[in-house]
C-alpha cells in the first residue's frame, strides 16, 4: 500500500505541510520567490504544478502563498 499525498484544503493545513512535513521555513525570500513562480504560466514548474495539482489547488496555492507574505509583514 502506497501513501497518498495530502492535499491540504485550508491555510492551516497548508502551512504544516510546507513547515512541518516538508521542513520548508516560510521566509519572506521563499514566500516571494514562490509567489513570482506561481504567477508565471510560462514558468515550467508552475505548469508542472497545474497538470498535477489542477488550475484550482493552483489559485489556491497561490492564495495561501499571499496569505503568508501578509503574515510575515505584521
Amino acid at each position: 500500500m502506497t501513501d497518498s499525498p495530502v492535499i491540504p484544503t485550508n491555510y492551516a493545513e497548508w502551512e504544516h505541510c510546507i513547515t512541518v512535513e516538508c521542513g520548508i521555513p516560510l521566509t519572506a525570500e521563499f514566500v516571494e520567490t514562490r509567489i513570482k513562480s506561481l504567477q508565471d504560466d510560462k514558468d515550467y514548474s508552475t505548469q508542472k504544478f497545474i497538470a498535477r495539482w489542477g488550475k484550482a489547488h493552483h489559485a489556491k496555492t497561490l492564495e495561501w502563498f499571499r496569505e503568508a507574505q501578509a503574515r510575515l509583514k505584521k
